[in-house]
């Protein structure tokens, strides 16, 4: 280790794995030949090995090594890695009925292989593994998990014959001896050593694995005579009792160019060099020598000692051999010299006596040697010396982890099940592995728990000594008090099996040391652990009294008086410390988490410590005290040493990503873990020493003795110190309670709502944790700070630094760890301006942890408070307790623009208007609150925003629109108008009103809509609905119908009749349907009431012109930029429509609707026909009586009506009886006169009656409707009815002359003529309408003399038809006769005139 880091002692850092046991992948394999051996033979044993370029920053395998433990026939080797995650990492070989001797693995890198050596009591193995560099380019390696070097130890066959071998019988394989060392050769050959039954050494050769040859067998012995030449005579003892003097009990060996020199330390208290290439001993040195020599020392035979050798390319080969005797021990480290010729010796550097009794392992470097043992109460015992340094032979103390208490303590007020799970559980305290083999015994199971998560663990446990516990209650009643104490034994017992195998799996097999990067950890059964240099302040707390005592005072401080009485300060703390009780301690604690003041705790303590001070500890701290020439000086040094407060931030992390070999330094579960357990160390012990420091000073202020204060020291400048300590008391307090907090497990939509949340803060790429997780066990929430945030900006600040030059940068384990945990501490320090671990809980959903966190900080933590108010109200907001939330943020509103988290919180967007900090800050805070929906809580927020920001009319009326959204969502509709009324700014408020008019019709709320008064809106109003009954269906909205009420509530009745006037027109238009014309049919209605409310005179509207923009079926209104409906152009007609006109229009609306009730059919032509259209489909129809009211109200001609009766007659007389049948329909929808239903009378007699009747009913000038109908009748070639004729006949007999002419009914028309003459001259004159015939004294008569000339002209044109000759011949003769009487009338009426 460094010198500066030399003499100070090492914590044991072993954070208990909370996660399953690693999943072994079992590999078995039974070499044939053997017989099986005891498993008990040897001895478990560990041991690490580390890559070559572990230390390289840039080399794929930095921080990486291997470590292993043997246990009869089985080893398990694990890869482990400081930086990822390796996957595949364990395997658990085991070579049947061969058990490993201890030690008897050997790791060696070559270039593009790891090779495995395995010495077990038969066999010897090699197995090749891929090289880790030729896996992966360490400048890929950014992912937090790769593939181990053991990842396909699978593919290997264990039955090669190359890569395995049975030790042979002879020389044989030593039975008292378990030394053995294993190398590969420059050529690549694998070479074993071992202890030959005949005494010596021998060495079995396997070839290269790529290479065929045989294996070979040498024994490197020396001749008898030679032997005693170098070594003397052995006593009888050894040789008879103990096999050959120099059998080695221990083997070491160092690998040249192309040789290796074995070492070899013999039960003869010798130290034998061999050449493995000359097959020679190149060295024998007697270790008697160098240490006190008793007889039977040098009788008994030296089993216990140990070799262990160190290179240093400046240095050069260093040895360490401990030289084991009764009750003590010795170290003595040489340096291999060599002098010409091949000649070696050993030049002594140091000896180093130890009293502990039995060494279990030691680890040599060119400058240390570390040591482990266990004591006479089998502890732990780990000590390390530097022997160039140290001449006073003082080691160095490493604090172990000490097994958890041997009881729990259980409060009155506690249930025994709550304080043992508690502290079962309680992270750093059990392994997962423990508890579940604890739990396989005490449930006597078979089947293990192996793959229990700590939750499951925690249920499983609590289940099974549960029903233990509820088995053996017998009795249906017993007293809470029993219940209690049987409930206590039972988990008592629990806890003691637990305590077992935690002691098991604790026990130290081995020190691992990395010379590359000082790295020293202690292998255990069951784990690892890592050593650390201490703190000064920790080293002189922790060190026990006699260490103290001898500590160099000018190790600690420049200043030999201060570090004097640093050292009686700190033994005055220990002093405290040992007579305070587990309840004073438990007083204290209590203090901390209920939030009392530490110093009134600490005075009620020292009270009851003075009152019950039986040993006379005050006397001696008095004393103590006495020594410290300025205790108010020292104690004002110590709170400096362990005070973390920085004056500024700390930069934020630099993007890691530029250099890749930096992103995962430090990054893997491991490495986490140990930081972590780092700092929840320092925590625990410096809380306690702040807690003494507290009771010494509240001792000091209760003496109040001059002699001890210095006579000018002031009684203030106490107290200062007191309330210095009490905050520093509190913030160990509570990292320590954050290192030993739990994260909880985050559904993966929590993750998600929560990126949410920050995306909308723009906190999501600062603070967002990523979801997947990378460890199988539970993290801390201190583990979850430093792998996500923390270990990004402290591996940036340490290595990307200016001054720091990366390509000679090698890692150096004891600086790393200690400058990476003095550089977390302040980002965890509460008063520290840095709010980055509060960030990082809320970005990873720990609410609970935050909340509690942000509790135990507040009372006395004055600074980030605006910022731990802002995340109380994001936990209760995420909790669901909105109404607390916003007190919170509000709370947190006055400290914006003075903490560093909130100025990041309320950084304007791009294009954001700029505000006050505060504005901006209520900005934010409002679109969360939006986002969760919680409307209520915007609107108070906003309300308050209001209230400050009354200067600036745009924040204003963001503000107002925002109440007023929430408002109206809410469904307070007048509050919603008011908010909207108070906007100041005429385009929202516009907004505003559009979307309150849109709201409140989809909800159908419009009596509100309706009955607002509208202040200076009242046009915008009109011109919003307006719009939006033009724009959308009129069949899904009512917005007209709104407007109609609209204007009705404020007595307009001419607006109220104009709407719904353009309602009806175009609901004829747009809505072609049943339901169109009905709704049509009524919006006239109303429209003509609303006419009749208001004077005659002003008893109109106005109709825009056909064409208007929003009259075009199915075109919204156009508008301006501002959402305004454009003007509408001024040249434009305008109609006037009076009351008689709508009563029209209404008229024409209900006998549309008449028209398609009659047939469906017709809708799609009706509903916006003219009148003129709309009497054509009645005439379809059949509608004559309809089509003729139409007629008359529109002052239409009722021609068509009678061509249509005529010509539905027609088809009647030529039609058959469907025809007939379906004549009924519309027959009985005209009204008949005296309706003749009599048996002959059929469907054509009753539509011929209903002309006749029209013809009556309805007379025209010209006797029009006769003409037409006859000309149908005669067009189509029906004859005429009698009826019709004589009808015809009285009205105009000349006209019907003309038609049976046109028609070429020349025999009719004789008939006719004849007939007319005959009436002319009085015979049957009433049938033509004469009232007088020809006679002198009547009024003259006259015949169509140019229609009977024509006549005339055609039959005398068709002489060929005898019959029409005969016809022309009769009519010539009656005109003829008719003229003579004609003559004689005239004349008769000339002679009386005359």
């Amino acid at each position: 280790m460094a010198a500066g880091l030399a003499e100070r002692s090492c914590l044991e850092l072993s954070p208990a794995a909370r996660g399953p046991p690693r999943r072994l992948r079992e590999v078995v394999f039974t070499p044939p030949g053997t017989a099986p051996l005891p498993a008990g033979r040897y001895g478990d044993s560990a041991g690490g090995f580390c890559y070559q370029e572990s230390a390289q920053l840039a080399a794929a395998t930095r921080n990486r090594f291997v470590r292993w433990t043997t246990s009869g026939d089985t080893v398990e080797l694990v890869e482990e890695s400081l930086d990822v995650n390796l996957l595949n990492n364990a395997v658990r070989l085991r070579i049947q009925g061969c058990p490993f001797l201890p030690g008897g693995v050997h790791l060696c890198e070559v270039q593009s292989h790891l090779v495995v050596l395995l010495i077990t009591g038969q066999t010897v193995h090699r197995l090749l593994l891929p090289h880790p560099a030729r896996m992966y380019r360490s400048e890929l390696i950014t992912e937090s998990q790769i593939q181990s070097v053991f990842t396909d130890i699978g593919k290997i066959n264990f039955r090669d014959p190359s890569n395995y071998y049975l030790i042979p019988s002879v020389p044989g394989l030593a039975s008292n001896s378990v030394a053995s060392a294993a190398w590969l050769s420059s050529e690549g050959e694998a070479l074993f050593a071992l202890p030959s039954a005949s005494g010596g050494i021998f060495v079995l050769k396997l070839p290269p694995h790529d290479a065929p040859g045989t294996v070979t067998v040498v024994e490197l012995k020396q001749s008898s005579v030679m032997q005693r030449f170098l070594t003397g005579w052995m006593p009888t003892a050894i040789r008879g009792d103990c096999g050959p003097s120099d059998l080695p009990v221990s083997l070491s060996v160092h690998c040249l160019d192309h040789d290796a020199f074995l070492f070899a330390l013999c039960q003869d208290h010798k130290l034998r060099m061999w050449s493995y290439k000359d097959q020679m001993c190149l060295m024998v040195a007697d270790l008697l020598e160098f240490m006190p020599v008793s007889r039977d020392l040098r009788l008994a035979a030296g089993t216990g000692h140990q070799l262990r050798l160190a290179f240093s390319p400046s240095l050069g080969l260093y040895l360490g051999v401990y030289m084991h005797a009764p009750k003590r021990g010795q170290f003595c480290v040489f340096q291999l010299v060599s002098t010409e010729s091949n000649r070696y010796s050993l030049d002594h550097i140091s000896s180093l006596f130890s009293s502990q009794e039995t060494l279990v392992d030691f680890a040599l470097t060119s400058a240390e040697i570390w040591a482990l043992w266990h004591n006479e109460e089998n502890q732990t015992v780990v000590k390390y010396i530097n022997f160039e340094q140290n001449v006073a032979g003082q080691w160095n103390q490493v604090f172990v982890q000490p097994l958890p208490e041997e009881e729990v303590m259980v409060r009155h007020d506690q249930d025994p099940r709550e304080a043992y799970l508690e502290y079962l559980f309680m992270p750093g305290q059990f392994t997962n592995a423990a508890i579940q083999k604890a739990l396989q015994i005490f449930s006597q199971e078979t089947e293990g728990h192996m793959d229990l998560t700590w939750d499951e663990l925690k249920k499983e446990v609590t289940l099974a000594v549960e029903s233990e516990f509820q088995a053996s209650v017998t009795e249906y009643e017993c007293s809470l008090e029993d219940f209690r104490q049987l409930q206590a034994e039972f988990w008592s017992k629990f806890y003691a099996c637990c305590l077992q195998y935690q002691e098991a799996l604790s026990r130290p097999l081995a020190l691992h040391l990395n010379p590359y990067t000082s790295m020293v950890c202690l292998l255990k059964k069951g784990s690892l652990s890592f050593l650390v240099p201490c703190s000064l302040v920790d080293h002189l707390y922790l060190l026990s009294n006699e260490h103290l005592l001898t500590e160099d005072d000018a190790a600690i401080f420049d200043d030999m008086e201060m570090s004097r009485d640093v050292v009686c300060l700190v033994q005055c703390l220990r002093l405290i410390g040992e007579s305070i009780s587990m309840e004073m301690a438990f007083t204290m604690e209590m203090a901390c988490f209920h939030l009392q003041p530490p110093e009134k705790a600490a005075e009620e303590i020292v009270e009851d410590l003075i009152a019950n001070d039986t040993e006379n500890v005050m006397e001696d701290i008095h004393s103590k005290l006495q020594e410290i020439r300025n205790p108010i000086h020292a104690i004002g040094v110590l709170i400096r040493e362990m005070d973390y407060e920085t004056d500024a931030d700390t930069e934020r992390a630099h993007h890691l990503n530029m250099r890749m070999n930096l992103t995962q330094l430090y990054g893997s579960g491991t490495a986490v873990s140990v930081v972590c357990w780092g700092v929840c160390k320092i925590a625990t012990i410096r809380f306690l020493i702040c807690r003494d420091l507290l009771f010494l000073q509240q001792l000091l202020l209760r003496l109040g003795d001059p002699m001890v204060l210095g006579g000018g020291q002031l009684f203030q400048s106490q107290q200062d110190l007191l309330h210095r300590t009490s905050p520093l008391l509190l913030s160990y307090y509570l990292i320590r309670w954050a290192s030993q907090c739990l994260a909880s497990d985050v559904p993966v939509d929590t993750l998600e709502s929560n990126l949410q949340h920050l995306s909308v803060l723009e906190l999501a790429d600062t603070t967002a944790v990523t979801p997947h997780k990378l460890v199988s066990s539970p993290q801390t929430i201190v583990e979850l700070f430093f792998q996500e945030v923390a270990r990004k900006h402290i591996i940036s600040r340490l290595f990307l630094q200016p001054n720091t030059s990366l390509a000679e940068t090698s890692l150096n384990w004891p600086h790393l760890i200690t400058a990476i945990v003095a550089d977390f501490l302040p980002l965890l320090w509460p008063s520290n301006p840095g709010f980055l671990f509060p960030e990082c809980l809320m970005g990873s959903c720990q609410y609970t942890q935050l909340q509690e966190y942000i509790r135990l900080l507040q009372p006395w933590c004055h600074v980030n408070m605006g910022s731990c108010y802002f995340m109380m109200g994001r936990c209760y907001l995420v909790m669901g307790e909105g109404h607390k939330a916003l007190d919170y943020f509000c709370q947190a509103a006055s400290e914006v623009g003075r903490e560093e988290f909130l100025d990041r919180l309320i950084q304007p967007e791009e294009g954001e208007m700029v505000s006050t900090p505060r504005l901006q800050y209520y900005n934010k805070v409002l679109r969360l609150l939006d986002m969760v929906g919680l409307p209520e809580l915007v609107i108070q927020l906003a309300a308050q925003a209001i209230m400050e920001s009354a200067d600036d009319w745009r924040i204003q009326a963001t503000l107002r629109t925002c109440v007023f959204k929430h408002h109206l969502d809410l469904g307070h509709n007048s509050e919603a108008y008011v908010a909207l009324t108070q906007n100041p700014d005429p385009s929202r408020r516009l907004d505003c009103l559009r979307q309150l008019v849109v709201v409140l019709c989809e909800r159908s709320q419009l009596q509100d809509l309706v009955e607002f008064p509208y202040v200076n809106l009242h046009n915008e109003v009109v011109g919003i609905i307006e719009s939006h009954a033009r724009a959308v269906d009129l069949m899904t909205h009512n917005y007209y119908e709104l407007l109609y009420a609209f204007h009705i509530y404020r007595h307009n009745y001419r607006k109220a009749g104009t709407v719904m006037f353009e309602y009806g027109m175009r609901l004829g238009r747009e809505v072609r349907t049943l339901r169109g014309l009905q709704k049509q049919g009524n919006c006239f209605l109303a429209a003509i009431n609303c006419l009749r409310l208001i004077r005659p005179e002003y008893a109109w509207i106005v109709q825009p012109a056909a064409g208007a923009v929003y009259e075009r079926p199915g075109a919204s209104p156009k508008r301006s930029h501002d959402g305004e409906c454009t003007a509408v152009p001024t040249t434009r007609q305008i109609e006037i429509l009076e009351l008689e006109d709508l009563e029209r229009e209404c008229l024409l609306a209900r006998i549309r609707l008449t028209l398609v009730q009659h047939d469906l059919s017709t809708a799609a032509v009706a509903g916006n026909s003219t009148p003129e259209e709309t009497v054509a489909l009645l005439v379809r129809a059949g509608l004559f009586d309809t089509a003729i009211t139409l007629c008359q109200t529109f002052k239409l001609p009722l021609t068509p009506i009678f061509e249509g009766l005529t010509f539905k007659c027609i088809k009647l007389q030529l039609g058959g009886e469907a025809a007939q049948a379906e004549a009924w329909d519309w027959l009985a929808a005209n009204q008949l006169s005296a309706l003749v239903t009599t048996k002959e009378s059929s469907a054509t007699d009753e539509a011929w009656r209903l002309l006749s009747s029209y013809l009556e009913r309805y007379p025209s000038q010209n006797s029009l409707y006769h003409r037409c109908v006859i000309n149908k009748l005669l067009a189509h070639g029906i004859p005429l009815p009698n009826w019709l004729i004589n009808s015809y006949k009285k009205v105009d007999a000349a006209e019907l002359l003309r038609l049976y002419l046109n028609y070429d009914l020349l025999e009719e028309a004789v008939d006719l003529v004849l007939e007319y003459v005959d009436a002319v001259l009085g015979k049957g004159h009433q049938y033509f309408g004469i009232e007088f015939p020809l006679s002198a004294t009547a009024p003259m008569v006259w015949l169509p003399y140019t229609a009977i000339d024509q006549l005339l002209q055609a039959l005398q044109e068709s002489t060929t038809n005898h019959y029409n000759v005969a016809l022309y011949q009769k009519l010539h003769d009656k005109m003829e006769d008719y003229q003579q009487k004609v003559s004689v009338a005239t004349r008769d009426r000339l002679y009386r005139r005359n």
